[in-house]
């Protein structure tokens, strides 16, 4: 052999080596697996997506993957065999945006039903005026007006008339309608103005200048006082654990919280030291940015002194979250171009952006404070004006130390463009998106937008072809139930969507062309996520030396009819070798 062929060889070798990391931890090679899992298929989502038979488990970690041959002969006297029946077995899902304790305790003092429709809103707040005490408030939370089918708020009167004895409120995140007893209680008339700096506006009556009883991104000047039953220390615990384990039964291992308060920090410590968690969290402590900026580099010490900020494999606190502009779902959402007259929005402005919270100076100054202490940034950013200027930002924040080992985050990021793409790319910007959103919403922004302004809605094909890292998330916020959550924390609808783009009520797919392969939609909860928490290397895939979590289910979602793909069921869950679901 010329020096020539041995050299390249010797590269050849070392590729294959980088790409096809080992099928056995060395850890493990001449120890007997725990369990082998044989006689199935097994996506392993490692870089060449290899289905593989069979997979070995000691401990908490996988030791081996490969053949029914290869690792049966591996097992000893003591090694529990499982034979799959040719059962899929996938990495236990992520899911990189979710608001667990709050989502946990949404129905602690009764049920909240699913609500469609203005007559099912004003028929849940004549109900509870039946037993809330007259002059106690009547809150409705998070039904989003794009997801009822006369796709608006219920009017300042026809609250009045549900409820006429009690002040109510229907809060769509930062915006709500109330009615004329909430009004007054807020000290809220014809004559009141905004006074305390922060962002918003209030609708009037053009004729009359009446508050109309709408509220646009300041839902914080209305005090509200319910007299709904508030839960114990070890009431939230327990709720907590059991919305855990409903992750669990949809096959969700891992899951980032994107609004950690110190409560909930004191709460994830509390299940840590039980050893009750049963899904990996990932912690993004949530910061006021309309603070002064010594009042957030104070917050950001807390996070970074914090004992979770320290590596652990089950809650790790390693990011900070801020809000940008508005929500796609309020009509708020800052945009490049004007929103448009609407009057399922309420805008009358034809030159209305949406709403943005920062000017570009301080977004710089709190990404740079973040990123130069090792807590990963995001920031609630919805309109394709808000995704802009973050990025840009955060390239800004690049001519001073590199941003890419830091992975910028931007959340939500529904609306994009090409440019803020490329810069996304350029620096390692990463993003959380939820599928579900196209699903729910899409008809409505189809309606107002057009089919041209929705060219970059999620735009997951582009962002996969450009090398830039996603992960699908839900935003959940209410309720248990695969079905019934809001937002909806089933990751099979997620997947489901990104291979279809088809919303509901409707035929007409948005931008098909932006659809992806089902292998891309798998990443997407599995590795993708993995790498935006900076833990590819410990979960993400089924290979050696990787904590065991895995799922087990009922179909080959890899060949199965692309529509039977949203109802798969989860037979069961595993996390760290220990089955957690059933």
């Amino acid at each position: 052999m010329t020096l020539r062929s041995f050299r390249m060889l010797t590269f050849a070798v070392l590729a294959f080596a980088a790409v096809c990391p080992p099928l056995v931890s060395p850890m493990y090679a001449e120890t007997p697996p725990d369990r082998i899992f044989h006689h199935g298929r097994i996506v392993t989502v490692d870089r060449q997506f290899r289905v593989v038979e069979a997979l070995a488990v000691s401990g908490d970690r996988i030791v081996a993957v490969g053949s029914n041959e290869e690792l049966l002969a591996t097992a000893g006297e003591h090694t529990k065999k499982v034979d799959l029946h040719g059962r899929m077995v996938l990495p236990g899902f992520i899911d990189s945006h979710s608001h667990p304790p709050p989502a946990s305790v949404f129905e602690f003092d009764h049920e909240i039903p699913t609500m469609d429709s203005i007559d099912d809103v004003l028929a849940y707040i004549a109900a509870r005026a039946q037993v809330v005490p007259p002059g106690k408030w009547i809150v409705v939370q998070q039904v989003f007006v794009t997801r009822l089918k006369e796709r608006r708020f219920p009017t300042r009167e026809e609250l009045d008339r549900a409820a006429p004895q009690h002040p109510v409120m229907f809060r769509t995140g930062p915006d709500a309608a109330l009615n004329s007893l909430a009004l007054t209680a807020c000290g809220i008339d014809r004559d009141f103005q905004i006074t305390d700096g922060g962002p918003g506006f209030i609708e009037r009556d053009p004729s009359t200048g009446e508050p109309t009883g709408i509220l646009r991104s300041c839902t914080r000047l209305v005090k509200v006082s319910t007299a709904d039953r508030v839960p114990s220390a070890d009431e939230r615990r327990e709720a907590l654990r059991k919305l855990l384990r409903a992750y669990n039964e949809v096959g969700i291992t891992g899951v980032t919280d994107r609004g950690t308060t110190d409560a909930s920090l004191e709460l994830y410590g509390r299940l840590l030291e039980r050893g009750e968690l049963t899904c990996r969290m990932f912690l993004t402590y949530s910061v006021d940015a309309q603070q002064p900026m010594e009042k957030i580099e104070a917050a950001i010490a807390r996070a970074t002194e914090h004992s979770l900020h320290q590596y652990n494999p089950w809650a790790w606190l390693r990011g900070l979250k801020i809000y940008l502009d508005g929500g796609m779902l309020t009509g708020t959402a800052y945009m490049l171009r004007p929103w448009g007259v609407s009057a399922i929005y309420g805008i009358t402005d034809p030159e209305y952006r949406g709403i943005i919270f920062l000017d570009r100076d301080k977004l710089y100054q709190i990404a740079k404070a973040a990123l130069s202490h090792n807590l990963q940034l995001t920031a609630h950013a919805v309109g394709d004006g808000a995704v802009l200027a973050l990025a840009e930002a955060y390239a800004r924040v690049d001519r001073e130390f590199p941003v890419r080992p830091h992975r910028p985050c931007i959340s939500h990021a529904n609306f994009m463009s090409p440019e803020a793409i490329a810069l996304m790319a350029q620096y390692g910007i990463v993003a959380d998106l939820q599928p579900a959103w196209l699903y729910l919403d899409g008809a409505t922004l189809q309606l107002h937008f057009g089919e041209e302004r929705l060219r970059y809605f999620q735009p997951y094909a582009t962002l996969f072809a450009k090398g830039v890292t996603v992960g699908g998330g839900s935003d959940h916020m209410q309720k248990l139930g695969r079905t019934r959550s809001i937002n909806t924390y089933d990751p099979w609808l997620g997947i489901w969507t990104v291979l279809t783009r088809l919303p509901r009520w409707t035929d007409s797919p948005i931008h098909p062309e932006e659809r992806i392969s089902r292998e891309q939609a798998i990443r997407l909860y599995t590795i993708n996520n993995a790498f935006l928490t900076f833990q590819e290397d410990k979960k993400g895939s089924l290979e050696a030396g990787k904590y065991a979590d895995f799922i087990i289910i009922d179909r080959d979602v890899l060949q199965c009819p692309i529509d039977d793909i949203r109802d798969t069921q989860v037979l069961e869950t595993w996390v760290g070798g220990k089955r957690v679901y059933p």
